[in-house]
């Protein structure tokens, strides 16, 4: 099981999937460790992110609908700020 997954949505299952009732979370440009306790799923609003992983890097932009895996340990790399709606599984 892959622990990133990048998916494009459009406005219909952005809408079916409620997307828009979800938090809203913004960071700064930064750098940070990260591990997920959860599945989270994100709609990415604003701002680009390198995530790090084992495997590899992982660019993140605008537009993308990201999911990330329960135990997935990480490295955010913030290149312009971020916003995103969030969900928690």
């Amino acid at each position: 099981m892959k622990s990133i997954i990048i998916e494009k949505l459009d406005e219909v299952q952005i809408t079916d999937r409620k997307i828009k009732s979800w938090p809203i979370w913004e960071k700064e440009t930064s750098r940070f460790d990260w591990e997920y306790d959860s599945d989270e799923e994100c709609y990415i609003l604003d701002g680009e992110v390198t995530i790090e992983i084992d495997e590899g890097k992982v660019l993140i932009k605008a537009g993308d609908f990201v999911t990330f895996r329960k135990g997935l340990k990480c490295v955010w790399d913030i290149k312009t700020p971020i916003k995103k709606y969030y969900n928690f599984k």
